[in-house]
């Protein structure tokens, strides 16, 4: 029992505004334990339960050693200039820090003035309801028996958020590309419960939606959710919205844009620099197309054999956004 710290349970239970914050002194520790129910076993031998010890404990590392939230902020595209902050203490406060770290230093507003209005539109480079959201499932459905911790990478383009394992089945890839997702079980019911008080997260099976929601509405693309076949990991990545989008690494956005807006046809090699008048040798290839492979903004049309003589490039959704920020 003594793996359970009172001021914590006292911080939560005045956080949720519960009526027994007023009373928790007045009683035995094991019978406030016992009402949240966060120990099980006979009045001789009473022992803390894991949702007990992920919240209620200065250090839950020590018996968990997968609990903490590891953050990585890129600064270039290769990953060569990063920024790392390790979260760790009780799940909701390690979750709560988190989530401060992105707002203070990863969220960001534009407004664009839009003619014969008189309101402006206001969006975010990602809306933080969505992160939020995604985060807070990350912590309520990943497994604590695991010693991989919950994965934040926040990338030039786009936030991945990658937990392990993967969905309770029978919910595989299919399932997650629908609109709502019916689970019949989940993991971790009870830090449900706890995060739901919190209003950290909502009822069971809205997470996904309100993701794709709050997306939407601040103009940004679909998110997205991955699994493999065998639900080892959970993946949610959030592209960042195309006016946030970095410029590729090219000697000319003016041939960018021509390149990508031919190529939502696909064209060959020879056809791009052709059309554009661009000589057809390697060094032009590797000048104007490569960089725009290597960024995702074109794609092969046959990966699998990219020196094949049937190649093509084609633009993709990615590079329709950075022809909408580019204009």
């Amino acid at each position: 029992m003594d793996d359970l710290k009172l001021p914590l349970i006292l911080s939560f239970l005045k956080d949720v505004g519960s009526d027994l914050y007023q009373r928790a002194n007045n009683i035995p520790f094991i019978e406030l334990c016992q009402q949240l129910q966060i120990v099980k076993g006979s009045p001789e031998y009473t022992k803390p339960v894991n949702v007990g010890l992920l919240l209620f404990n200065d250090h839950p590392i020590k018996i968990f050693k997968g609990a903490k939230i590891d953050v990585v902020r890129y600064f270039d595209s290769i990953g060569d200039e990063l920024e790392e902050r390790i979260f760790e203490g009780p799940i909701h406060i390690q979750l709560k820090n988190a989530l401060q770290f992105i707002q203070n230093n990863i969220i960001a507003e534009r407004v664009r003035k839009v003619p014969n209005q008189a309101e402006a539109q206001r969006f975010y480079n990602y809306p933080f309801a969505a992160i939020e959201e995604a985060l807070a499932n990350a912590v309520f459905h990943r497994s604590y028996e695991l010693e991989d911790p919950i994965e934040v990478n926040i990338r030039l383009d786009r936030i991945e958020i990658l937990s392990f394992p993967g969905p309770v089945p029978p919910v595989n890839n299919e399932d997650l590309k629908k609109d709502r997702i019916v689970a019949r079980s989940y993991r971790n019911r009870r830090i449900g419960d706890f995060l739901k008080e919190l209003r950290l997260t909502e009822g069971r099976g809205t997470g996904i939606p309100k993701i794709r929601r709050t997306m939407n509405l601040n103009g940004s693309p679909n998110p997205v959710f991955d699994t493999d076949e065998s639900r080892s990991y959970f993946l949610v990545t959030l592209p960042i919205h195309a006016n946030f989008l970095p410029l590729p690494d090219v000697q000319d956005v003016f041939s960018t844009k021509n390149i990508l807006l031919l190529c939502r046809k696909p064209h060959s090699r020879l056809s791009i620099l052709t059309e554009l008048g661009m000589d057809a040798g390697a060094a032009s290839y590797r000048k104007y197309i490569q960089p725009l492979i290597q960024s995702n903004f074109l794609q092969l049309t046959i990966p699998d054999k990219p020196s094949s003589k049937n190649q093509k490039y084609v633009t993709t959704s990615r590079g329709e956004a950075l022809l909408k920020k580019i204009g």
